[in-house]
């Protein structure tokens, strides 16, 4: 049986998965209750995480700075980080600032394809943007988790999260509303047959 593999990203409405300049941290100042609880509850089921190296450094970055009682610090992110992680790079070396993160050097692609045969339980990406997108090309995408915040980054976005990508069709597999205004979207996507 093959793991399903989820590619997990926040979005603007613009489709940008942060911004740049600003008053706006992460989430875009934007997450609630409803949101944090929700993401708690998604990131306690058993799962294995993946990243890119950049996303990694990313993150061992923001955690490293960050006080306890910070934002970047919320419960389903500390989830997140005592997950059990693959870091595909190779330019990171171990031992890593992750409870559970192993280095896995070689071709994105190559790696997930190894992981989705051999995993027992699914496997997650949150970011890692540009590794995503070759692994949606490669058909090892089987859902595009994408939250929707309600802001129009269109001065200060960065991050244009498929920016490259080849085209998809996407089935909605399962939609929802958090905090009145986020729009949690799941998506099972196909690669677009042009005629």
């Amino acid at each position: 049986m093959t793991a399903t593999y989820t590619f997990d990203v926040f979005s603007s409405l613009d489709g940008f998965g942060s911004a740049s300049g600003g008053d706006w941290g992460g989430y875009w100042g934007k997450q609630g209750p409803e949101l944090l609880d929700h993401r708690l509850a998604l990131y306690s089921e058993e799962q294995q995480m993946v990243f890119g190296a950049n996303t990694y450094r990313l993150f061992a970055q923001f955690l490293a700075t960050e006080p306890e009682d910070s934002e970047v610090r919320d419960p389903w992110v500390t989830r997140m980080v005592n997950l059990p992680a693959t870091i595909v790079s190779t330019t990171l070396q171990e031992p890593l600032d992750w409870v559970a993160g192993t280095v896995v050097s070689g071709d994105a692609v190559d790696v997930v394809a190894r992981l989705k045969e051999e995993s027992d339980i699914p496997l997650r990406s949150h970011g890692s943007l540009s590794m995503n997108r070759a692994l949606m090309d490669a058909g090892l995408v089987d859902r595009v988790q994408v939250t929707v915040f309600p802001v129009i980054t269109g001065q200060n976005g960065s991050d244009a999260i498929f920016q490259g990508a080849a085209d998809f069709d996407l089935e909605l597999i399962e939609s929802r509303t958090l905090d009145r205004n986020i729009q949690e979207l799941t998506y099972r996507p196909t690669p677009h047959v042009h005629r």
